[in-house]
């Protein structure tokens, strides 16, 4: 069985659980304290960072982009009209697209911050970086998202999802990162109805009941997180 090394705030990490679920994987989580820096997880991945992938085949496959790729080419095939990364080479520019869109913009922008300044200060050493969250840069992500979810609701009134007519990776990417901020209580859901028609639509998928069953400790999540219909 595969295991994976992961955070559960981690939207990263999220995103490759949410993936191997919908390639109906089992996998064995393991939660990395990765601000410990353990030295038999850096032996994995020296950038220190979630998610790892370890599987028979191959001892450490490290970064959400990176394993995402790996599954596609040692499983992508089997899966038929359920795979998340389209056969056709201009199809598969707009999903990488949009993973990197979320992947790196908005998580530099929105999700990163938050999940830093919110969840992992609590819990990182005070000469590590952690104590008091920073308002300054909790403003700035909360007012960030609100273009982000134009730009959702946007793709969304011209697609079915995020990249055309199918699920794809991207889809899972951005459900990934917004699931963090949902946890959160930071979406502003009211300012846009197809973006969050989207994201109702994937919150209701299987593959994110294990998602909805995180906590934090001594945090509880948002009124709307954990309900489908809200």
């Amino acid at each position: 069985m595969a295991i994976l090394y992961h955070q559960p705030f981690c939207p990263f990490s999220r995103f490759v659980r949410l993936v191997m679920s919908e390639m109906g994987m089992d996998v064995d989580l393991i939660e990395e304290k990765v601000w410990e820096r353990r030295e038999g997880f850096l032996a994995l991945n020296p950038a220190g960072a979630t998610p790892v992938l370890a599987e028979e085949q191959v001892a450490a496959v490290p970064g959400a982009t990176i394993i995402a790729e790996w599954l596609d080419e040692t499983r992508g095939l089997a899966l038929g009209d359920r795979r998340l990364l389209p056969e056709s080479p201009l199809q598969r520019v707009e999903v990488r697209r949009l993973m990197a869109w979320f992947g790196e913009k908005f998580a530099e922008e929105v999700s990163g911050p938050l999940v830093q300044e919110k969840i992992y200060k609590r819990f990182i050493p005070t000469a590590a970086g952690g104590g008091s969250p920073d308002p300054a840069a909790i403003r700035a992500a909360k007012n960030n998202i609100r273009y982000h979810l134009k730009y959702i609701g946007f793709l969304i009134r011209q697609r079915n999802w995020l990249t055309g007519d199918r699920l794809s990776y991207a889809d899972l990417m951005a459900a990934a990162h917004i699931s963090v901020v949902d946890y959160l209580g930071d979406v502003p859901w009211a300012e846009d109805d197809s973006a969050r028609a989207w994201y109702a639509r994937i919150k209701s998928r299987p593959s994110f009941r294990t998602l909805i069953a995180d906590r934090v400790v001594g945090m509880p999540p948002s009124a709307v997180y954990a309900d489908l219909d809200f």
